[in-house]
């Protein structure tokens, strides 16, 4: 039975509310992918290219935790409704922009408004959910996930295609408007919220810090400067100083963004351990399979794109199936199987060759994606259930914000991995068959960074044969991005042996 506060016509209605925000945060986070090309043609500003997406996800990162625990002493609706707000403010700047500068700026304000959307939305669902149903909430947010990696990039190409990139901006208002007001008209507060309010802006501060200081030097490690540099040690002293500024603030805060007793629930401490080293082997895959995929095995980007659907499609029907299965068979179980089938997909990538075929690496992929479904919501009730409900929000943006770590850190440690073995193969093949076909100044931007290799300005400046002997170096070199994943995988399911079993005064929460 749902809350009593809602009525069944009413608590639809803020499903599909919450539902439709998320897809719209989901989809631009997507969408810009198939119109990156378009704008850097209109606007310029080629080296600022990885940083429109960068500061979306930097400035998503950091809101998780804040409206996270924001959500546990302020009216959801309210919270709810400045998210959206704050994310359409920075579409439409971001579709007026006249510079790659300002269009990177406009991005990281979509990210704030993002990452509120990210955080209160699987917040909102669990609130208005007897514990029993809370799965199938949860499944529901990650079904809409699913349907936006599909729908993304088709819909950004076509909206460049036939109208302006200016669009894929422009198009969040009518949509934005309307999960506005569904959550302004139905969302009715169903948990007691702190009488006391008392923001922890110390905790906040260097929170920020500490996150923008990991994530950068992560994004930047290995490629545009190398991990002993000057800048890159400077952002893991700054991370180190802002960790224990945040450690020390949260000890002294009556109401702390993270309260660090929470790490000595079992439940809490390897539920989030458990999904951050399985979104390290998912997003190590989900990255660089399709490197492998166009370079190697030499497939068109259509080809490549129903190989990563496979993934899409295994992890919403794994989160469908966990979700709507979870509270008869237990959350255990279901992190554990997952474990074993991310485990599978992952042995399977790495005995990747130029003879695989395209079904097996669907099957591969398709294996993962499932793998993840059941982890990500297996561990996220875990987690929800191993805090009094007044701390649902703090438990619930934990379990997203180390989702979204664990996948950034992983695409910057594989990346820089990449990187150097492909420094190592390039160096090889233009001192051998392809001496003095590649131009030294291109030679050293794909050496520096091994994406520069895929910029239309580097690949208009290669022939065909030295455009594809470098793409079978690369990947060779992705083969080593899947034993990371492997390993990952195998610690996953290790911690997944830890986790806490289903107590009985669970079924009665």
């Amino acid at each position: 039975m749902p809350p009593p506060l809602l009525s069944p016509r009413r608590r639809l209605l803020l499903i599909a509310a919450t539902l439709l925000a998320l897809f719209l945060a989901a989809l631009d986070t997507l969408i810009m992918s198939a119109a990156m090309p378009s704008i850097v043609a209109d606007l310029g500003g080629l080296h600022l290219y990885s940083w429109v997406f960068s500061t979306y996800l930097l400035s998503r990162t950091v809101a998780l935790p804040v409206f996270g625990k924001l959500a546990d002493l302020f009216p959801n609706r309210t919270l709810y409704l400045i998210s959206i707000l704050i994310f359409l403010a920075g579409s439409v700047l971001a579709g007026m922009s006249r510079s790659m500068t300002t269009l990177t700026v406009f991005r990281a304000v979509q990210g704030i408004g993002a990452g509120g959307n990210f955080a209160l939305v699987y917040i909102v669902l669990a609130d208005i959910s007897e514990s029993e149903h809370r799965g199938r909430m949860m499944s529901y947010a990650s079904f809409v996930w699913g349907l936006a990696s599909v729908l993304g990039p088709s819909l950004g190409g076509f909206i460049v295609s036939w109208v302006s990139w200016r669009w894929i901006f422009y198009i969040n208002l009518p949509i934005g408007m309307l999960s506005l007001a569904g959550i302004w008209f139905f969302l009715t507060e169903t948990r007691q919220k702190s009488q006391t309010v008392e923001i922890d802006y110390a905790g906040i501060f260097t929170l920020t810090i500490a996150i923008l200081s990991l994530l950068t030097a992560f994004l930047l490690g290995g490629r545009q400067y190398a991990w002993t540099s000057l800048p890159i040690v400077g952002l893991f002293t700054f991370f180190a100083l802002s960790t224990a500024g945040f450690y020390l603030a949260e000890k002294r805060s009556r109401e702390p963004i993270l309260c660090f007793d929470f790490f000595r629930l079992r439940g809490f401490s390897t539920g989030n351990s458990l999904v951050f080293f399985s979104s390290v082997a998912i997003f190590s895959l989900s990255a660089f399979s399709p490197l492998f995929i166009q370079g190697a095995l030499g497939q068109t980007p259509a080809q490549l794109g129903i190989v990563m659907m496979f993934l899409s499609f295994g992890w919403s029907a794994g989160a469908l199936f966990c979700g709507r299965r979870a509270n008869r068979w237990g959350e255990k179980p279901f992190a554990l199987v997952g474990g074993v089938i991310l485990l599978i997909g992952c042995i399977m990538a790495v005995r990747f060759s130029a003879a695989t075929s395209l079904w097996t690496c669907a099957l591969a992929m398709g294996l993962a994606g499932m793998g993840m479904g059941f982890t990500s919501i297996a561990t996220l009730l875990i987690v929800q259930n191993a805090v009094a409900k007044k701390d649902l929000g703090v438990a619930t943006s934990s379990h997203q914000f180390t989702r979204t770590l664990g996948g950034t850190i992983s695409i910057g440690i594989c990346g820089s991995l990449v990187t150097a073995r492909f420094s190592q193969v390039a160096d090889a093949l233009n001192a051998a068959s392809l001496k003095g076909s590649i131009p030294l100044a291109v030679m050293d931007q794909i050496r520096q960074n091994f994406e520069n290799f895929f910029r239309p300005d580097v690949q208009q400046q290669l022939l065909p044969g030295v455009q594809a002997a470098l793409h079978q170096a690369i990947g060779r070199c992705v083969i080593d991005v899947f034993w990371m994943a492997l390993a990952a995988s195998g610690i996953c399911l290790l911690f997944g042996l830890f986790l806490p079993g289903r107590r009985p005064e669970q079924d009665t929460r």
